[in-house]
């Protein structure tokens, strides 16, 4: 479960996230607001990536202010740009690097695997610079998932991909694998929304709406 018990979150002079009482219990929960609304805030405050100005957040009971470390190992995040996380040279060496912790003995066997299992078993040994940004995105999805993180969340992940990617990426978001108990993202992709049991739409810093991903969906829709 995640929880926040009133959550602020300051930036210079400005509130970018005003006091925020909120509990996350759903498989699958989207965050759904315009550019700057506070979305990617309120989902970097889950990975302690920001840290709240005042309040508490506990995910799995787990504060980031206190167990930074134990967090990093309980949560994966999936960035905008696959760029920012892919560090290796080839895509086989990225997933075995993130298998260093999980106590498998061949990585390199078990990277291939998880490639092979993602579709993307032909690119093993490509350079991740020429690959396509789909599949670099796909890439940097496996990757996360080869930590075997309990809680997966994503910013924007479909953001730069074609429509077919994106469903690939949208497929695996709404099926993770077993140790994902719960996701989390935040995206303009209607589409992948859809397909959530929880939505939240986030503007201004405050939750407008909060409930199925149909009656969020709807309401916001209808603002437009």
């Amino acid at each position: 479960m995640i929880r926040l018990d009133g959550v602020r979150v300051d930036a210079e002079d400005r509130v970018v996230l005003h006091p925020l009482d909120l509990e996350l219990t759903d498989p699958f929960t989207v965050l759904v607001g315009p550019n700057g609304s506070g979305k990617s805030t309120l989902l970097r405050l889950l990975d302690g990536l920001v840290l709240p100005s005042a309040g508490r957040v506990l995910v799995d009971g787990i504060d980031p202010e206190q167990r930074l470390k134990d967090l990093r190992r309980h949560v994966g995040f999936v960035f905008t740009d696959p760029d920012a996380q892919l560090v290796m040279p080839t895509a086989v060496e990225d997933v075995a690097l993130s298998l260093r912790r999980t106590g498998v003995r061949d990585r390199q066997a078990a990277a291939r695997a998880l490639l092979a299992a993602a579709g993307l078993g032909e690119l093993a040994e490509r350079s991740v610079r020429d690959i396509s940004s789909g599949q670099r995105q796909l890439l940097a999805l496996t990757t996360v998932l080869a930590t075997e993180p309990a809680v997966l969340l994503a910013d924007e992940p479909t953001t730069l991909l074609d429509l077919r990617t994106a469903r690939r990426v949208a497929d695996v978001l709404r099926d993770p694998p077993a140790h994902v108990r719960q996701v989390v993202v935040a995206t303009h992709d209607l589409d992948l929304a859809a397909r959530a049991d929880r939505a939240l739409w986030i503007e201004d810093g405050r939750v407008h709406a909060d409930g199925t991903a149909a009656e969020v969906l709807t309401a916001y829709r209808g603002s437009a």
